[in-house]
């Protein structure tokens, strides 16, 4: 291959208005597709796992989703900043489209187990992927407005998807509610392909396997004990601390392992960096109070106003209102001021207020107050959600983008098994005791609510109960559920803690493309010298633009950055210059 065409296949990408538009159209694909199947299978599951034989093993539907989402996620983003986000992303959609298609396909509920696992090994990396991919393409002193519509993305498949799930099955087949991916998924597809111009790299680096290998057997092992404690097998079970004990073992053994290699999954100097360590703290808490809660809260409302299952997701409008409103806004806002830190601490208090709220809960609150209650709720996760992402990708180096914001996706998630878990065996073992009181209360006793037990109750059953006996096991729903919530409170207020130490960075108002030296801004977004400092000869770029071939660099270590640090200008050896080679693209920092 000769001199000139490496030259040209190497020079950068220019950026442009109508470039970012196309990109963040496939990206909002590739998120609907991700957020909405973790909702839309929640109101099919009982037809599914009853047509398939599976109700004795339904659980699985939802944990080999979570397991394999979560165990790919630090994978994705690692590799993507190895190899390049591109190709990667685009394997993730054909993943989870071929996932999707196979789940759908599926004439018994282990074969349904297996696809949907392989769908999850997608999705992982569609949501990971595409908050990588916009902090590549948009600096972060405007990234606010562009995350903030993703939170409100978030919010509506998490209520669309419920509704949507209930109307596949009760009026078409639940194997739509697996197919609809499809079609999404091909546009999207087809979109990240020629609209996502992404540079590909070449790593000499070695891949983590031992890493890889140990922080899946304990990201395996913690999410079977969240999943099956307290329901499938007793807390004190050997099934469940061996698991326990495995889970510790394996982490251990991934940060040793870690702290060794050169090239290393999760890099431990990551923990070194202040901002970082906060933001993904009350991520990890998020997931922990946010998930847990808002879990069991459906399905209370289902049993006090006796809705149905594919109108159930329609109680839950409010808080997606609340969540778009407030992501939206203090996205805007933030891109605007540059200014992050305010939008964290009132969102984590706002949120925990919500939850003392909700501690009022009983059988005769109206659906207008529960409403607000949930609106009170989405209202703060809205302003912390999607700033706290935007606030670790600010304060690591640009080549390290991927790899921390899934470390903090990885961490949220963990929370969120975690919390639900604990959360679910809290309120399960309330339930339990308070049904068997409200029985014994009951005129008749258990018999005249037909034999209910907390494993039979539906809020199809509820709502054909006697009025005095419905009155009561309502009541008994409230009692259990909203004390819990008095658990949930103090990680919120920890999480407002930890947002009064976030620190008050200057948001960077270069893109990471531009910064790693692999784009320029075209004309329509301030030319190839914004963000750039000096000048140098200037070469053709891919699509025949002049280019200044100089970057901005900073000593970094992957560490919090510190905008006081030296900086200098990275500037193009020509290739007649003594001792370089025309074959390769040479730089020398000035």
């Amino acid at each position: 291959m000769s001199a000139a065409p490496e030259t040209a296949e190497k020079a950068p990408i220019v950026l442009t208005k109508k470039t970012i538009v196309l990109i963040f159209s496939a990206l909002m694909a590739a998120m609907f597709l991700a957020t909405l199947d973790q909702t839309i299978v929640s109101t099919a599951m009982p037809t599914i796992v009853g047509e398939l034989d599976g109700v004795e093993h339904q659980a699985w539907l939802v944990t080999i989703y979570l397991l394999a989402m979560t165990i790919v996620m630090p994978l994705y983003g690692k590799f993507g900043d190895m190899w390049g986000r591109k190709v990667i992303f685009l394997i993730a959609i054909a993943i989870f489209v071929v996932g999707s298609f196979g789940s759908g396909m599926s004439q018994n509920f282990w074969e349904l187990i297996a696809w949907r696992g392989f769908q999850g090994l997608g999705g992982g990396g569609l949501m990971i992927l595409s908050q990588a991919i916009i902090a590549d393409i948009i600096p972060a002193s405007e990234r606010g407005k562009y995350m903030g519509p993703l939170g409100g993305l978030f919010a509506i498949s998490s209520v669309l998807g419920p509704v949507l799930g209930g109307f596949f099955t009760q009026h078409m087949d639940w194997r739509w509610c697996f197919w609809i991916n499809v079609p999404i998924g091909i546009v999207a597809f087809f979109i990240a392909l020629f609209a996502l111009k992404l540079p590909s790299h070449r790593s000499d680096k070695k891949v983590d396997v031992l890493g890889i290998i140990f922080m899946v057997a304990a990201t395996s092992q913690l999410i079977l004990v969240t999943s099956w404690g307290g329901h499938d097998y007793d807390w004190n079970s050997p099934t469940i601390i061996s698991l326990i004990i495995g889970t510790v073992a394996a982490a251990l053994i991934f940060v040793y392992v870690e702290s060794k290699v050169s090239n290393p999954i999760i890099p431990i100097f990551l923990f070194k960096n202040k901002t970082f360590v906060l933001s993904t703290s009350i991520g990890l808490l998020l997931g922990l109070g946010m998930f847990s809660a808002m879990a069991f809260l459906p399905t209370f409302m289902q049993m006090a106003s006796g809705t149905d299952v594919t109108g159930s997701g329609l109680l839950m409008l409010p808080m997606m209102a609340g969540v778009m409103l407030t992501s939206i806004v203090s996205g805007f806002i933030v891109s605007k001021t540059g200014k992050y830190k305010i939008y964290p601490l009132f969102g984590t208090l706002i949120a925990g207020l919500a939850l003392a709220w909700m501690t009022t809960l009983t059988a005769d609150t109206s659906m207008v107050l529960i409403g607000c209650m949930i609106f009170a709720m989405g209202f703060g996760l809205g302003l912390v959600m999607q700033i706290i992402v935007l606030v670790i990708q600010n304060s690591v180096a640009p080549e390290l983008v991927g790899t921390a914001t899934s470390t903090n996706n990885y961490f949220r998630e963990i929370g969120a098994s975690v919390g639900t878990a604990l959360f679910g065996s809290i309120f399960t073992s309330r339930l339990a005791d308070k049904v068997g009181e409200a029985m014994s209360q009951a005129p008749g006793g258990a018999a005249a609510a037909g034999g209910a037990t907390t494993d039979s109750l539906t809020p199809e059953s509820v709502s054909s109960l006697p009025g005095p006996i419905h009155d009561l096991v309502v009541n008994a729903y409230a009692e259990a559920l909203a004390p819990a919530f008095w658990y949930r409170v103090p990680v919120f207020l920890v999480a407002f803690v930890l947002a009064w130490f976030l620190p008050q960075l200057k948001l960077s108002d270069v893109a990471g493309m531009v910064a790693r030296g692999e784009a320029v801004y075209g004309d329509d977004m301030g030319g190839p010298t914004r963000g750039v400092v000096g000048t140098s000869p200037a070469s053709p770029t891919a699509d025949g633009h002049s280019l200044q071939r100089s970057s901005t660099v900073t000593a970094d270590d992957g560490c919090e950055r510190d905008r006081s640090l030296e900086r200098g200008t990275l500037q193009q050896v020509s290739s007649h210059e003594p001792g370089s080679d025309p074959g390769k693209d040479q730089y020398r920092l000035r």
